[in-house]
């Protein structure tokens, strides 16, 4: 499905995200709730450990995308909520592991906490295919 990068500047690519992405011929768009650090036994992963967090976080993302029929080249679309905003340039570095090239259009929220006690990111997102 063709889709468009969409930065008007040049300035974000030194933070590695999109400004926006325009999606032509639109075949199914998968709409991912916000993604913990949870196991899959419903346990808060890495309690007090960032990069595991956010390990599992995007390895949770992969399991939605996968049984929805995408791939991390499928996400246009990516809102991250942190309890410590300091966390955001690790957050984007591990990120980029598994989303290569253009990176999705993005927005950090800072929060004072999250839904289980411990966890230190949460991760929404939006894949088309």
């Amino acid at each position: 499905m063709p889709r468009t990068q969409l930065n008007p500047w040049t300035w974000q690519d030194a933070f590695g995200f999109s400004q926006g992405w325009r999606v032509d011929g639109l075949g199914s768009v998968l709409f991912l709730s916000g993604q913990a650090p949870i196991s899959a036994e419903g346990k808060v992963v890495g309690e007090g450990d960032f990069e595991a967090q956010v390990r599992q976080v995007f390895s949770n993302i992969g399991a939605v995308l996968e049984q929805g029929g995408a791939t991390f080249d499928s996400i246009v679309r990516l809102t991250v909520y942190l309890t410590d905003m300091s966390n955001l340039r690790d957050f984007g570095r591990i990120k980029g592991e598994f989303i290569s090239g253009p990176q999705p259009a993005s927005t950090a929220i800072g929060v004072t906490s999250l839904a289980l006690p411990g966890m230190m990111v949460e991760v929404e997102a939006t894949a088309v295919i």
